[in-house]
């Protein structure tokens, strides 16, 4: 099991950026073998999927309200997945999770359920 650990969360105001980033423990070529999903709960709702990349960079997918506006990355070398927030909205405050599943390289899990591995979460709050 991967251990991952999120961080850049913050307290911003509507307009403002944030970028989320998910380290993982594993070892470089294991990190390169899994996919990784960004998402989200903010309280009292359930928990929601913002993005996701694939073992490829070129596969990324993202939730309808976040699309222009958040984009996922991925750096194999340094075992981190980012989430860059661009023009935040009150609407978008939630605690932020990363996931992780070792997955083939044409899929790309989009559901909570298919992810093996969770971090902590990151608290983001933007104020109107």
């Amino acid at each position: 099991q991967v251990q991952l650990v999120e961080s850049g969360g913050g307290l911003v105001q509507a307009g403002d950026s944030l970028r989320l980033s998910c380290a993982a423990s594993a070892s470089a070529y294991a990190f390169s073998r899994y996919s990784m999903g960004w998402f989200r709960q903010a309280p009292g709702a359930e928990r929601e999927f913002v993005a996701a990349i694939g073992r490829s960079s070129g596969m990324t997918y993202y939730t309808d309200s976040v699309k222009g506006r958040f984009t996922i990355s991925r750096d194999n070398d340094k075992k981190t997945v980012y989430l860059q927030m661009e023009s935040l909205k009150p609407e978008d405050t939630a605690v932020y999770y990363c996931a992780g599943k070792s997955t083939i390289l044409s899929h790309v899990p989009l559901r909570g359920d298919e992810y093996r591995d969770w971090g902590q979460g990151t608290q983001v709050t933007v104020s109107s």
